[in-house]
């Protein structure tokens, strides 16, 4: 499995140009003020109102963080700080 692929399967990810049968598109109706970037996927922008909705998100050291999908989560929770260091 690639280091890129954050949702735990052999495909790897085209977020602009593919969303999954059955999945919710994270970036559907989300204003500019509602948009971030995915700490484990970088280049990978969401809603974090969407996000929220669906528990893709984490507190850490006071700040909040938003997942592109749920495969981010476990991966931000075994080393937050790898993940929100610059």
């Amino acid at each position: 499995m690639s280091d890129d692929n954050c949702c735990n399967t052999n495909i790897e990810h085209h977020h602009a140009a593919i969303i999954a049968a059955g999945s919710t598109n994270l970036l559907g109706g989300a204003g500019a003020d509602d948009l971030t970037e995915c700490v484990v996927m970088k280049g990978s922008t969401v809603s974090k109102a969407k996000a929220e909705a669906q528990g893709l998100y984490r507190d850490y050291n006071g700040e909040r963080y938003w997942f592109c999908c749920a495969g981010c989560a476990p991966r931000f929770d075994a080393d937050p700080a790898a993940y929100t260091t610059a």
